[in-house]
């Protein structure tokens, strides 16, 4: 039976939904479902070299917490130190009196823990203790459970592992419920190692480290803020190593991964390494660096950052100079939509197929369709339209058109009923089977507009004129303040890719995310503040994509020092600008 007891005290009375729903995931046969990925030898013993557990230290005096061990792919290298270690010490007899309060593990999945288990007793033979003594100490070691209402009493010196990656559509919504009455940090779409983290923290004594291989979004998304604002207040982000793009596991993910090392103490610098070689002597030299006493100014691949950390904001990766740059603009610059500029993102049909076609051939009346602006209209930084429309189905007041008053979309839509009535939000609301995920307001089409696509290597800021929709695929900027020729200029200039860059997360490629939510970080002064020759300055250098004159007048209007505008520079050079 699976160890409950935490389940004594919860906020539901009866325990017997929660109990299946989580004998449910005990027996989930679907990795996904059970956000198992597996880490490979030398990453592991990276990660526990990084959070110092290593044989130089007495570790049968301390006690390491695994929360999610899977296959025992860290518990093994784990016990292994372990031994080392107690061997080296002046204290020896009984290995379980020795040994029984220094490791606690917990795995959920019942034939992993089954299978894992028999692997620890047999390692433990290996090592050289009897079969009685290895089936005692696995027992006392080992918990079935879950890790997130099991009951773990005291604290642990070091917490390590991978935690599952898990989406919360893939969790019972009992078992949801009651997490998220736990724990804080499971907000918004928080996959399930949010609060496994917020829990292994909570567990931590004083000094003790958190050493986890995990997905790196909640450093920047939305989701990850009450986490962030938590190690702010009460924990020390010693390492952040980008495991993006490097076979850190034994098979392939989706997840962007990174290494953390989070400790109970005062805050202070963080050390940063970027994407090692998955090699032993590299990642072993690696640790040694990030582990020095002093980072070396010459070294290319360990930086130390301060102000990485700034409450519940997305972490800063990038170095010192640019991070005191962004800091001082936000400081002294409103954001562009407190400066009267709108920033959104194109229509999702939820069914491009039938919403969109070749803007001449979509046989509905004039006035239920629109042409529309996608990322292969802007490839070359102009709009070049390739001549799609996209169906419009809402009336210009809210609601959806009576298709009884339009013929011709009444025929088309229900040529295709069968395809969009599949959608989601179709069989949220049957009545409204015909609506598009967002609603389409045409006066947007009419608006001029700049066209940013969501993943790119650099900032593309292509001006629309007016007379196109954006599809999805585009985020969009308007404004009635504004001149958005002069906007283009100031963006394209390197100053939307300085505060992306700071903000976005990175994608496999080293693309960026140009979402909303980080465009709107980007600070420029209102439109009115600005003097009228400067304002003639930056139309003109919209216009004709002069680069000089474009660095010229953005470093007048922020007042940028020297060291300032150089770094603007280098960020519009990556744009090509």
């Amino acid at each position: 039976m699976l160890e409950t007891a935490a389940l004594r005290q919860p906020s539901f009375p009866d325990l017997c939904p929660i109990t299946a729903a989580i004998e449910g995931l005990a027996e989930a046969e679907n990795i996904e479902a059970r956000g198992a990925f597996f880490t490979r030898r030398e990453v592991v013993d990276f990660i526990l070299d990084l959070a110092g557990y290593t044989t130089s230290k007495p570790l049968h005096t301390l006690c390491l917490l695994e929360p999610s061990f899977g296959n025992g792919d860290f518990l093994l290298p784990a016990i292994e130190r372990l031994f080392a270690a107690w061997r080296a010490s002046d204290v020896q007899g009984d290995p379980v009196k020795a040994l029984a309060g220094a490791i606690r593990a917990v795995e959920l999945h019942r034939d992993t823990f089954a299978n894992t288990s028999q692997r620890i007793s047999s390692f433990l033979v290996d090592l050289g203790l009897s079969s009685k003594d290895a089936k005692t100490l696995t027992g006392e070691w080992l918990v079935h459970g879950d890790f997130l209402l099991v009951d773990l009493p005291g604290t642990y010196d070091f917490v390590m592992g991978n935690p599952p990656y898990v989406r919360q559509e893939l969790i019972p919504d009992v078992l949801l419920a009651e997490y998220r009455a736990r724990y804080v940090t499971l907000y918004d779409r928080a996959d399930l190692y949010i609060p496994f983290i917020e829990r292994s923290l909570s567990l931590l004594s004083k000094g003790g480290h958190l050493g986890f291989i995990c997905a790196d979004r909640w450093m920047k998304n939305r989701y990850g803020g009450p986490l962030r604002a938590l190690v702010a207040r009460e924990f020390h982000l010693k390492f952040c190593v980008d495991m993006v793009d490097t076979p850190a596991f034994h098979s392939d993910v989706i997840a962007y991964p990174a290494i953390i090392v989070i400790s109970r103490e005062s805050p202070g610098a963080t050390r940063l390494a970027f994407r090692p070689d998955i090699d032993r002597k590299a990642l072993t030299a690696l640790a040694a660096e990030l582990q020095a006493t002093k980072v070396s100014s010459k070294s290319a691949v360990v930086r130390e950052l301060s102000g990485v950390i700034a409450g519940a904001e997305p972490w800063i990766f990038e170095a010192d100079d640019q991070i005191a740059l962004v800091r001082r603009l936000e400081s002294s610059f409103p954001t562009l939509e407190e400066a009267a500029c709108k920033v959104g993102i194109g229509v999702a049909t939820g069914a491009d197929k039938e919403f969109i076609g070749p803007f001449d051939q979509l046989d509905v009346e004039a006035d239920r369709k629109l042409p529309l602006v996608t990322t292969k209209d802007i490839l070359n930084g102009v709009v070049e339209w390739q001549g799609l429309g996209v169906i419009n189905p809402f009336a210009d007041e809210r609601g959806l058109v009576n298709l009884r008053q339009y013929p011709k979309l009444k025929r088309y839509l229900e040529h295709r009923k069968t395809a969009i009535a599949k959608r989601h939000c179709a069989q949220k609301t049957p009545e409204n089977w015909y609506r598009t995920i967002d609603r389409i307001t045409p006066a947007l089409a009419a608006k001029p507009k700049l066209l940013i696509p969501d993943i790119k290597g650099e900032a593309s800021i292509v001006y629309e004129a007016g007379g196109l929709y954006p599809h999805h695929n585009l985020y969009f900027i308007t404004s009635d303040a504004w001149d958005l020729r002069a906007l283009q200029a100031v963006l394209l200039s390197g100053i939307a890719h300085l505060f992306v860059s700071a903000y976005s997360t990175k994608m496999r490629g080293g693309f960026l995310r140009f979402q909303a939510q980080y465009l709107r970080r980007i600070r420029v002064p209102h439109w009115q503040s600005v003097p009228a020759e400067l304002r003639r300055r930056l139309v003109r250098a919209g216009e004709t994509g002069n680069n000089d004159a474009r660095h010229r007048a953005v470093a007048q209007l922020y007042s940028l020092t020297v060291e300032e505008s150089d770094l603007i520079k280098q960020n519009g050079q990556i744009n090509g600008a």
